[in-house]
């Protein structure tokens, strides 16, 4: 694709999940679909007719099992954050140029063992709980921007 060709493609809507353990630490899952280590926040897009805060709560319980029960909502990011995707990705998902999305903060209620990686969509093949820190470092490099203003703004740094 030409550079015009992607500028001229739009964002998809997408909605992205901070589930925290309350006590500064987030989920980080490892993308089942890479051959090399990727881990990441869970998140999707934003169906039709579907809120920010609908949506996170359906990605989380579509890909770890963790129903809305068990968790406490607490805030959003105040904007939409558009991220580019590689030029690399583009062939593959040549309908969008990237993504912008709200980012949806969520403590967990309940013990760890409400998590069940293969629930429904199996999306991750582990994860963890990690500092923002630990997370920045292990995230694709596209998404990284993003990633340090979600938990700055969240105070999870």
């Amino acid at each position: 694709m030409t550079p015009d060709e992607i500028a001229a493609l739009p964002y998809r809507p997408c909605v992205g999940v901070v589930l925290t353990d309350g006590q500064g630490r987030v989920f980080a899952g490892q993308r089942a679909d890479m051959d090399t280590p990727a881990w990441q926040m869970p998140q999707g897009g934003i169906d039709t007719g579907e809120t920010p805060v609908a949506a996170a709560l359906r990605e989380l319980r579509e890909e770890t099992g963790v129903k809305r029960k068990h968790v406490t909502v607490l805030g959003e990011t105040a904007d939409w954050l558009p991220y580019d995707l590689p030029p690399e990705v583009l062939p593959y998902r040549g309908k969008y140029r990237g993504q912008t999305q709200k980012w949806v903060l969520m403590r967990l209620d309940a013990g760890d063992d409400v998590i069940d990686l293969t629930h429904e969509d199996v999306e991750f093949s582990d994860w963890r709980w990690m500092t923002g820190r630990d997370l920045l470092d292990l995230i694709v490099p596209f998404k990284r921007d993003i990633y340090a203003r979600v938990l700055t703004e969240f105070e999870l740094r």
